[in-house]
């Protein structure tokens, strides 16, 4: 069935929104560039008057991707209110949400292998987006003693490797993925134990 925006002569845009559904139900890797003609309702040669080939159909996925992630982390930073912690902890909760709410995309941006350097919009989108949690982080290392703060950037490095893991292992709706735990209890207290460990949160917290 051809989607209703290609009617409306956005056929860019219906080819992205096919293949972000066919990368959810299978991985960024896991389609062909006629299964998202088919999806779109239109033949494979149309979709090359808009994509070069299928990489850049999954990195036109990935800049939108980018667009919303950073949004949403903007909004969760809240430029540090009430407090640097509390505004951390919540950009945490948003980066679960955005895997969650937009699987296609987040796959996109994290699971094809594209580089992000492949376009300078893509590059730009990344950079906004990481910009939200290293202002996080600089932000809390501000309040550690000089000699002993790690480097903000290894800090934003280790906290993006935490929020990913547990999208990976925990938050996907897929055999193997459960645990006793929420996915949002899983990053915060894992979140709080990196934090106790350099000494942002009190022991008895």
């Amino acid at each position: 069935m051809a989607k209703a925006g290609y009617h409306h002569g956005n056929l860019r845009q219906a080819l992205v929104e096919a293949a972000l559904a066919l990368i959810a139900a299978r991985g960024a890797q896991g389609f062909t560039l006629s299964e998202a003609a088919k999806e779109a309702g239109v033949t494979p040669a149309a979709v090359y008057r808009h994509f070069a080939g299928r990489e850049d159909l999954i990195a036109e996925c990935a800049r939108q991707g980018y667009a919303i992630f950073a949004d949403l982390m903007e909004h969760a930073w809240n430029g540090g209110k009430p407090t640097a912690l509390s505004a951390f902890g919540a950009t945490g909760r948003a980066y679960l949400a955005f895997a969650k709410k937009f699987p296609g995309h987040y796959m996109a941006m994290f699971e094809s292998g594209l580089s992000p350097n492949r376009s300078p919009e893509l590059a730009a989108g990344m950079a906004r987006a990481e910009a939200v949690v290293l202002k996080a982080t600089q932000a809390l290392s501000a309040h550690i003693p000089e000699g002993r703060r790690p480097p903000p950037s290894m800090v934003a490095a280790h906290v993006r490797a935490l929020s990913h893991g547990v999208v990976e292992l925990y938050a996907r709706a897929a055999p193997g993925t459960q645990s006793p735990f929420s996915p949002e209890d899983l990053l915060e207290s894992g979140i709080g134990v990196y934090l106790r460990g350099l000494g942002l949160i009190a022991p008895d917290s």
